[in-house]
């Protein structure tokens, strides 16, 4: 079994790479990533470093492998970066993926490919929609989600129009150790463990603390992509979520309750987005009928698990 996971470097793929490693560890895992400063999980055999809006390097790299499953993961993925340059965005998601699909073609091979969307696709609900399923009107809210539509559609385009065993994956909220800082959970835990250390003052800077996320711990998200690929039905789009939905504030007070230092809060307007869902959830049943998947690992475990991943990072300075 060949494998390539594009984005194996970043948070995402590098708990995929060590799931698939456990799970298949007679499958040659290749890893495509664009920063040269990342590195991969140690059950990857080749790593790549391309960037994927290169048409001939995609296409050498498919031609190299050959993958029977290729993992879509590489993305521009933060909102607010979306917003100060939406282009970089919409060109980055939507040329990577099609690279990959036009050269699959080109070269004759048909590998199962997962592409991963995103739930923001969704945006803005009313809440007597909740929780969301594939079903769920899309209303994109911002250059990132526009940008994750048209992966969404045009996976859905090429298995309609090419028979491509192409399956879509629309995870909600996914948080876990070895997160970047730029996300809330992990830049909550990262200032909680700098405070415990003495390296800044005793105060936690936040934006919104009333949105409702549907978080789920990265790694049962991870196991999802993988059961997709092995189970999924080609040309289907799978919501994985926990059903859940925990508010900022509730994150942040689980964070502070693992630690004896006390903290003051105080809001940073630069945290804040010009647009802001009230609350989102999600309904993962169908994922659940299809191939029994659901999530194995409580929120204030990943809570743990996050906190104590940047204090470890942080001892090491």
């Amino acid at each position: 079994m060949r494998i390539l996971i594009t984005g194996a470097g970043g948070f995402v793929g590098r708990h995929l790479s060590a799931h698939i490693g456990s799970a298949q560890p007679r499958a040659r895992l290749t890893g495509a990533t664009l920063m040269s400063g990342e590195t991969v999980h140690e059950s990857v055999n080749d790593v790549y470093r391309i960037d994927l809006k290169d048409y001939s390097n995609v296409r050498q790299l498919l031609a190299n492998c050959r993958p029977d499953a290729i993992y879509h993961l590489a993305a521009q993925a933060f909102v607010p970066r979306s917003f100060e340059d939406p282009w970089e965005t919409l060109e980055n998601n939507i040329r990577a993926q099609l690279n990959l699909i036009q050269a699959c073609l080109e070269l004759d091979i048909r590998p199962r490919i997962l592409i991963v969307s995103s739930a923001e696709i969704y945006g803005a609900s009313e809440p007597e929609q909740l929780p969301l399923n594939e079903d769920t009107a899309i209303r994109p809210t911002n250059p990132y989600s526009v940008s994750k539509v048209a992966q969404d559609m045009l996976g859905m385009q090429y298995f309609l129009s090419h028979n491509l065993p192409i399956m879509r994956a629309r995870p909600f909220n996914h948080i876990g150790p070895g997160q970047n800082e730029r996300f809330v959970a992990p830049a909550m835990a990262r200032q909680i463990a700098s405070i415990e250390q003495g390296q800044t003052e005793a105060v936690i800077y936040v934006g919104n603390l009333e949105s409702k996320r549907d978080f789920t711990d990265v790694r049962d998200i991870v196991r999802a992509y993988h059961i997709i690929v092995e189970k999924g039905k080609p040309g289907e789009a799978y919501n994985i979520a926990s059903g859940v939905a925990h508010s900022i504030r509730h994150l942040l007070d689980a964070l502070l309750g693992l630690t004896e230092t006390k903290i003051e809060i105080r809001v940073d307007r630069a945290r804040l987005r010009p647009v802001d869902v009230p609350e989102i959830r999600g309904d993962s049943s169908k994922l659940h009928r299809h191939t029994g998947w659901q999530p194995a690992l409580t929120f204030e475990q990943t809570l743990q698990d996050v906190l104590a991943d940047w204090r470890q990072r942080l001892n090491k300075h």
